[in-house]
């Protein structure tokens, strides 16, 4: 934190400025400062619950943001108040956000800086402070697509660079060369965690040396400075589309938090930086060159002051939320489509054998000759078609921007797929292995699931989920993990059984406007034929199929599990057994599996998936509350042992456990 010494006094060079952007960027440094210092006054008066100050940095975030075009987006963090009122949001509807107001940008629903707004082009954090950065890649990623001349600009801490999103969101904007500006507020501190604490390197400039990419270090308290560099830099990634790793030497006055304080700051450190203050410094500055008088500036203060507190007095005088179940339901989905030609999935016309896979890649090829839009992205995918061979053919069809191979950072793409949503796209991510997703687990749990709960974003992203075990493929390569996604409201978990519904469900799939995860057996890819409609047919997820009538008991199942739910049909001749097959998991058809059951009288809930914890727990739990009057036997579920997949063929078969499968049945029947 001593790159400059203490004692230097600020140089200001005005260049091509005018003095009307002198002025705005004056302007733009006064009102987030005159917000701070209301809001510290109101956190001490107990009328607001947490306040992240942004005091001795506000120059970063004013001075970026004016550089850019307002259709430009930006990712701030919690202390880039600057962002947002250098973008001109209403200030009644900003504290209304900030207060946890109905009338705020995410009604109620987020606090702080946690929103975005499409209107604005900003895109608010999740508290996770890597993920934005991958998500600048997409809205960059779109714009090179569409080959129009702009750039995205996403803001991290120094603490934020030791996250794995960081390096991720840097290798896959250096690689494809995309115009994204990562900005790097250097405080020094992550929380109480000094520099030296958190990294070894001398100065983050040196990063982009391994990344491939260039990188300047500039006085993040000098506006003027962050203005022309951010202005120059954004002109020239416009013109040449690529990245730009910026490091900002900058100092936070308060503490992380208000709470936290600044104990463990050293006292001349702080007095250090106070005398380098963004708004005192630039403020003299005006004053010295006569470009800003007393009286100009005592009437910006009032008006200020004056709007600050007429929207704080309109907030204020907001009623307290008041809970609506369907509102809160009904957001944490966008609204979905009507499937189209649905009908026709199961209809003789125009119908072929296809294998699974067939059916899936002839899904994706319609998919994305109906929507120029449409994005594939995944590791291999491009000219070797993925490790299954689902995308064989799509890049030759389609072009290298279009079905992009990635690097190995599933984390890094599905964010990127989230951003190419943001930016009118949509996205189809190949996880290579279902396994593989824990890498971008975050991403799909907390940002696609929740974005429009919490702001209305729209997350157009298909995540495909090659599953499951019988391949003797080991404990990193075959599990299911559908129910990992289950309990996350804001997804989408289907799992289809058969060719037919697995191309109409994907073709639904990637017009609806939330996130899905789409999983596939791959055990079915190759084994596993059917017929299947040359037409665009969909088929909406919620609504359960039986695949076989029957009276005396209901297996309800999914995936794989039906087909052995099939087999247990032949294996039990004597009995008249009724498959369900769910088809998807969340949402999942409680009334067509609790008619099924009151109409038998016995159920069996079966799945691939290890026991405890297992989707059938739901449904067992479902039916127990719901059917119990029905019943003629307790609620019986089957899942493979609660071990590790294991590698070796009759291991991994006595996981499965078939003999358990019909000692289970018999039980059942038996009963």
């Amino acid at each position: 934190m001593k790159w400059f010494a203490p004692s230097d006094k600020m140089k200001f060079d005005r260049s091509s400025c005018t003095d009307a952007e002198l002025m705005k960027l004056y302007e733009g440094l006064l009102l987030p400062r005159m917000i701070e210092e209301k809001m510290l006054i109101l956190l001490r008066q107990g009328k607001v619950s947490k306040w992240f100050s942004g005091i001795g940095q506000e120059a970063i975030a004013v001075g970026a943001t004016q550089a850019l075009r307002p259709d430009e987006f930006i990712f701030p963090l919690h202390r880039n108040l600057g962002v947002f009122t250098s973008r001109g949001m209403d200030l009644t509807r900003l504290f209304a956000q900030l207060q946890g107001k109905a009338s705020g940008y995410s009604h109620a629903r987020e606090r702080s800086f946690h929103f975005g707004s499409r209107e604005h082009a900003v895109v608010g954090m999740i508290s996770h402070l890597g993920p934005q950065l991958t998500l600048a890649n997409g809205t960059s990623l779109a714009w090179k697509l569409d080959q129009k001349p702009a750039v995205s600009m996403a803001f991290t801490g120094d603490g934020g660079t030791s996250e794995g999103d960081f390096h991720e969101a840097l290798n896959v904007a250096a690689v494809w060369q995309l115009p994204v500006i990562f900005v790097i507020e250097n405080n020094g501190y992550g929380l109480s965690t000094p520099s030296d604490e958190q990294f070894r390197c001398k100065q983050f400039i040196d990063k982009g040396i391994g990344y491939g990419m260039e990188a300047v270090r500039i006085d993040g308290n000098n506006v003027l400075e962050v203005y022309r560099t951010v202005r120059h830099w954004a002109q020239e990634l416009r013109k040449n589309p690529r990245p730009l790793l910026l490091e900002c030497m900058t100092f936070r006055m308060r503490g992380h938090e208000e709470a936290s304080g600044t104990k463990y700051v050293p006292k001349d450190l702080l007095e250090q930086w106070s005398l380098r203050d963004p708004l005192s410094n630039f403020e003299a500055y005006l004053e010295r060159k006569g470009w800003l008088s007393v009286s100009t500036k005592e009437t910006l203060r009032h008006t200020f002051s004056d709007r600050i507190e007429q929207a704080l007095e309109a907030v204020f005088a907001e009623p307290e939320p008041t809970p609506s179940l369907e509102r809160e339901l009904t957001a944490v989905y966008a609204p979905a489509p009507s499937p189209n030609n649905e009908s026709m999935v199961w209809s003789p016309d125009n119908q072929r054998e296809l294998r699974l896979v067939d059916a899936v890649r002839e899904g994706l090829d319609q998919a994305m000759e109906r929507d120029p839009a449409l994005v594939l992205m995944g590791q291999d995918i491009g000219s070797y078609g993925g490790v299954f061979k689902a995308t064989e053919g799509l890049m030759e069809r389609y072009g290298s921007g279009r079905v992009r191979n990635t690097p190995l950072c599933e984390s890094a793409i599905v964010g990127a797929a989230l951003g190419l949503s943001i930016a009118g796209k949509r996205a189809m991510v190949e996880m290579q292995f279902a396994d593989f997703v824990t890498c971008g687990f975050n991403q799909i749990v907390n940002n696609l699931a929740k974005i429009h709960y919490r702001w209305g974003q729209e997350a157009r992203v298909v995540v495909r989920m090659p599953t499951g075990a019988g391949v003797g493929a080991g404990p990193f390569h075959s599990q299911s993990n559908e129910a990992w996604f289950t309990h996350v409201p804001g997804l989408k978990v289907v799992y289809p059984a058969f060719p037919a519904e697995a191309k109409a469900m994907l073709l639904y799939a990637l017009r609806d406007s939330s996130p899905y995860l789409f999983f596939e057996h791959k055990a079915l890819y190759r084994s596993l034929s059917g017929p299947v409609t040359e037409e665009m047919a969909e088929i909406a997820p919620g609504k359960a199929r039986i695949v076989r009538a029957g009276t005396d008991a209901t297996l309800v199942t999914y995936g794989m599990a039906v087909h052995w739910a099939l087999d247990l049909c032949a294996a039990f001749p004597e009995a008249s057994l009724e498959v369900v097959d769910l088809r998807s998991l969340l949402p999942w058809d409680r009334e067509t599996v609790l008619a099924s059951v009151r109409k038998t009288g016995k159920v069996l809930v079966m799945h691939e998936d290890t026991l405890v914890g297992g989707f059938g727990g739901e449904v067992a739990a479902v039916l127990a509350e719901e059917a119990f009057e029905y019943l003629d036997a307790p609620v019986m579920r089957f899942g493979s042992l609660d071990t590790p997949v294991p590698f070796a063929v009759n291991l991994e078969q006595d996981f499965l456990g078939m003999d358990r499968l019909k000692t289970k049945l018999k039980t059942l029947l038996d009963y």
